[in-house]
């Protein structure tokens, strides 16, 4: 058994792509045989959050501690270097695919994971996942279902943790555009203690333009938008290769990170690009989480598609 578990392999529209039974994440996404994820092999761990999702919250809850309606809760420090719960529950979790049918003699173009969140001291809340994987023209839509299955109110937010590639590494001499006005400024410890617009620093990304040696490990916010209510994030190579990422009107936050703490072989050889529904340490301060009521469901989506011209 690979350390990711069981492999769904999907196909349609030019675009093939490996989702994974552990964290239900998203192992690789090409487009006519070019990578537009920077993943990782069958047989290998899912360093650095490569592909995974970030459930019932994403990026750092500070201290690991939180309150809600009247409690206090602890966390296990998934972080320990820096003392902070990280990313969520359900990253090395088992999922399950609902049976998909697919095409005379190929794979199929979209499967549903499923996975039961199960209350617990830390998080005494259960959640039903149900995550759809769908390529088609406009490239892979991910679909994130939550259901509150409990009998309390839960508070909830959502992420995932791809890392895009435009065939270039490392991406220094990528172009990036990041449509979004403001930034989260953080403490020494990345938990956000303010806010600041981009206009007039280096994490001006609104016009693409070459990344260079620029560190990233930024929430963007005050996202651009276009009429649909996506805003939407390009990595360009010099070989005129783009890579896109958008995301639907339910995420006001983007975390754009070069990867410049992963391992050496790993460093700077894609350009991690998160969408979140919620700030980081948003457990702690509420904003961006959303309370379900027992049975409430709520839907996000987020997607990757190749942008190169035509020609390119």
């Amino acid at each position: 058994m690979a350390p990711s578990g069981r492999q769904w392999e999907l196909e349609g529209a030019g675009y093939r792509a490996v989702v994974v039974e552990v964290g239900g994440g998203l192992r690789t996404l090409h487009h006519d045989g070019r990578a537009l994820l920077d993943g990782y092999e069958s047989d290998a761990l899912a360093e650095g959050g490569r592909g995974q999702l970030l459930l019932p919250w994403p990026n750092r809850v500070a201290d690991g501690r939180y309150r809600f309606a009247g409690r206090d809760h602890q966390l296990d420090l998934s972080e320990p270097a820096l003392g902070h719960a990280i990313h969520g529950l359900v990253r090395w979790a088992s999922w399950t695919a609902d049976a998909e049918a697919g095409g005379p003699g190929g794979p199929p173009a979209r499967v549903t994971l499923r996975h039961r969140l199960q209350a617990r001291p830390s998080y005494p809340f259960t959640l039903d996942y149900a995550v759809g994987y769908d390529l088609g023209e406009d490239g892979l839509t991910v679909t994130v279902t939550a259901t509150n299955a409990g009998s309390d109110a839960a508070p909830v937010a959502s992420g995932a943790h791809p890392y895009l590639t435009a065939g270039t590494s490392p991406i220094d001499r990528c172009e990036l555009c990041v449509p979004a006005d403001d930034i989260l400024t953080a403490d020494a410890r990345m938990i956000p203690d303010g806010r600041r617009q981009v206009a007039g620093t280096d994490h001006d990304f609104r016009r693409a333009r070459p990344l260079g040696d620029g560190v990233l490990d930024t929430a963007y916010t005050r996202l651009r938008r276009s009429a649909d209510g996506r805003a939407t994030v390009s990595l360009a190579a010099p070989s005129g290769r783009v890579t896109e990422l958008w995301v639907d009107e339910h995420h006001p936050y983007l975390m754009v990170f070069t990867g410049d703490t992963l391992a050496p072989a790993d460093r700077r050889r894609g350009l991690a690009v998160e969408p979140m529904t919620a700030p980081p340490n948003a457990l702690v301060t509420g904003e961006g989480l959303v309370v379900l009521a027992p049975g409430e469901t709520r839907r996000v989506a987020w997607g990757i598609r190749d942008a190169t011209p035509t020609g390119g």
